[in-house]
């Protein structure tokens, strides 16, 4: 059976629950004793990313991304009878040691080709300290792409994943060179990745992945942050990585948004991926991307069309005057399965857009 109408909401304590087309909310799955416990605001551990099977509606399986009691990632397959999840059959899939507690990644999306893709920040700390995202022969930095079988309890390595069959290298890694890509997310259109990756101290960038892509990208990080040469000892010159999209200024300070102050005059600290949206009821903002930061609340929109960057656009002063608020903490997005868009305030509050 499937449930079209439900918004599924990921809370980082470890509880998925569901709201319901009646508004009626229930808990899909509480996983709160197998999840990372949350122990300050800022904290970046926990439960972060749900996908369903691209079959869901049949079977019934569904997969997370989270951090367990060790502050272990951990990416398992659950199954589900009667949109109510089963918590005692949990498939551990992998398990990523993790050297730091920040920079966890988190997003966890089926594709188009239906393997699932899977971020991995580069293990934590500042400045990727052991050069983790540049090195093939760990998991961290990275974007996994992995194939699981129908009811299997393992995954295979697509052969078309671009270091297959190298030995000594991490063959799950489709993309590499990144810093903490918490949210990417496919275009449903067109199959293209978008990617908002948080940056160190100056940029914050969206990187993008073509459908059809062989893979293999290196986005820079920690030889590059954004477009600018962020270690020089590696010779940024003549290093040569994929440049992001889109890049703003990290010009704001994330103590002020854990304290609860409000910036001004600022662009943001941590870039917050979203959508392209694909829905019908803003006709305006059809194929753009919409994305925003969680520092400052700000939320921009633009259009990126045979590698050029169009129609970009401010949202946050009209977003604010809808909601009646002065500030907001845009924790995440999420999509409905018509493709509207809605928006997560970190305290606790979710929104839909809909048309003036």
């Amino acid at each position: 059976k499937a449930y079209p109408e439900c918004i599924y909401i990921v809370e980082q304590d470890g509880i998925i629950k569901v709201l319901d087309e009646n508004n009626n909310v229930s808990t899909f799955i509480d996983l709160k004793d197998k999840v990372h416990d949350i122990l300050f605001p800022a904290d970046e551990m926990g439960l972060l990313g749900l996908a369903f099977d691209p079959n869901f509606a049949n079977n019934g399986l569904f997969y997370i991304n989270y951090n367990d009691n060790n502050d272990n990632t951990i990416i398992s397959r659950f199954s589900s009878k009667e949109n109510i999840g089963e918590l005692e059959s949990e498939k551990i899939l992998l398990t990523i040691e993790q050297p730091y507690s920040n920079h966890n990644g988190g997003s966890i999306e089926f594709g188009p080709d239906n393997y699932l893709y899977i971020s991995v920040g580069d293990g934590g700390s500042a400045g990727d300290p052991q050069n983790r995202a540049q090195d093939l022969t760990n998991y961290f930095g990275s974007i996994l792409r992995i194939e699981i079988p129908e009811n299997a309890d393992y995954y295979l390595i697509p052969k078309d994943n671009p270091f297959y069959g190298i030995d000594e290298y991490r063959q799950e890694i489709w993309s590499y060179g990144l810093r903490n890509a918490w949210k990417f997310t496919f275009d449903r259109f067109t199959g293209d990745i978008y990617i908002g990756d948080v940056g160190q101290n100056s940029w914050e960038e969206i990187n993008f992945i073509k459908s059809g892509s062989n893979g293999g990208l290196n986005f820079g990080w920690n030889i590059m942050e954004a477009s600018s040469c962020y270690n020089p000892d590696f010779g940024c010159d003549n290093f040569k990585s994929q440049l992001p999209i889109f890049e703003y200024p990290n010009d704001a300070k994330y103590i002020r948004t854990i304290l609860g102050l409000k910036h001004k005059n600022v662009h943001g600290c941590s870039v917050t991926g979203g959508y392209v949206y694909r829905g019908e009821n803003i006709k305006e903002l059809y194929g753009k991307y919409i994305f925003g930061d969680y520092c400052t609340g700000k939320i921009w929109s633009f259009k990126y069309d045979n590698g050029e960057l169009l129609n970009f656009e401010d949202h946050t002063n009209e977003l604010l005057q809808s909601i009646n608020k002065k500030k907001f903490y845009l924790s995440s997005f999420g999509e409905t399965s018509a493709g509207e868009l809605l928006l997560i305030d970190y305290s606790g509050s979710l929104y839909k857009l809909v048309n003036k």
